[in-house]
């Protein structure tokens, strides 16, 4: 089984966590497993707005003090718990924003270690309310520490101040000197890729909702879904990203070129490009390392067993990581070596376009003839 992705989102109070969580949901398969585990002072009202929408697989709650501090110990035997016994194919942790979320990415980054195969720390995510955030006091160490490990702001309820006052606030996160990529909801709402990693649940589910897409007319969206507004979003607002498709194919059974890949993902810059995730087949020979492995350091190859594995890929802010994937390769298509999403800042995918389509960073391995195709999606 593979690890849990687990995705930290923090903010004040009111500042629209719960908001961004269940505009996150209509987003996900039907079928998709979903749990939380929240950390909140005085937000009565979260239970019931989650169990109206019959999509959270299960809800834990930490009360009583806060996460980063003297809850901490019970954060393994909480997430232990949703694991068992919920079985979840991703976990959010949503917390105050009196929680320092680098205790909180340290701690679970302790537990991966602890636990191989059982959680991987996905992403953190900092909600601020543009309304009525007054910036912080200062610019002191803990404030630049806390900022320095949030992988993504989120500037909320933007559309009810000025655009001065907006510039304000976000000249605020700026003296901080941490370059921490943000991006602006829309009325709460960010997109999923931008959100959340990709994972093998959500491979198989979105593909099985590609799948049956034409057959009833559908476009893959599931009816229960619409009571949550989310037809009201589709694309009737300018993005603050912009999405690149890119697909590898050959004849045969190539493989990724893994030193020209994290070439690429070694360069990729986190204000230029918010996640990068994707499949790909790789050699099980040289199987591909993750950003927390030495550089240098090679991949245990394999021993025995096919000369190639499908891999998942999950690039965010810097860090990346390989999940190899059998579910991926009971739903793959053999002539795709790899097939991969940059999800970009906005303004850059025009250059990120053309320096993929110049080769070199996304190839197959060996003289191995393939096509690389490259396309905007947003």
């Amino acid at each position: 089984m593979p690890p849990i992705p687990i995705t930290i989102v923090t903010g004040f109070l009111g500042s629209g966590k719960t908001t961004l969580l269940l505009n996150l949901i209509p987003q996900l398969p039907a079928t998709y497993r979903l749990a939380l585990l929240k950390n909140e002072f005085g937000d009565v009202a979260v239970d019931s707005q989650l169990a109206s929408t019959q999509s959270i697989s299960g809800v834990r709650e930490l009360l009583n003090g806060c996460i980063c501090c003297n809850l901490v110990g019970q954060l393994s035997d909480a997430l232990e718990q949703l694991r068992t016994e919920v079985q979840p194919d991703r976990i959010v942790i949503e917390t105050s924003g009196s929680a320092f979320p680098a205790t909180l990415a340290m701690e679970v980054n302790r537990l991966a270690r602890e636990n191989p195969g059982s959680f991987v720390l996905d992403g953190v995510i900092s909600v601020i309310d543009v309304e009525n955030w007054e910036g912080y006091e200062d610019t002191s160490y803990t404030a630049k520490l806390q900022a320095k490990y949030t992988d993504l702001i989120i500037f909320n309820k933007w559309e009810h101040v000025s655009e001065m006052r907006f510039d304000i606030c976000l000249d605020r996160v700026g003296d901080l000197e941490v370059p921490t990529p943000w991006v602006k909801s829309d009325r709460g709402r960010v997109d999923k890729d931008v959100l959340l990693g990709i994972d093998g649940a959500l491979f198989a589910k979105e593909e099985h909702a590609h799948a049956h897409a034409g057959h009833d007319g559908h476009t893959g969206e599931h009816d229960h879904h619409e009571h949550n507004g989310d037809h009201a979003h589709k694309n009737d607002h300018q993005s603050e990203v912009e999405v690149l498709s890119v697909t590898l194919k050959s004849a045969d059974s190539s493989v990724v070129d893994v030193a020209a890949l994290e070439q690429l993902l070694r360069s990729a810059s986190k204000e230029e490009v918010y996640r990068i995730k994707g499949i790909m087949r790789c050699s099980t020979s040289s199987p591909p390392a993750e950003s927390s492995e030495d550089d240098g350091a090679a991949k245990p190859a394999a021993v025995d067993g096919p000369a190639s594995r499908y891999y998942i890929l999950n690039w965010a802010f810097g860090r990346w990581t390989f999940t190899p994937s059998d579910v991926v390769a009971e739903n793959a298509d053999p002539a795709v070596v790899a097939r991969i999403t940059l999800i970009l800042a906005r303004y850059e995918s025009a250059k990120w376009k053309k320096k993929l389509e110049a080769g070199g960073l996304v190839r197959v391995g060996g003289a191995n003839d393939a096509d690389l195709v490259v396309e905007r999606l947003l």
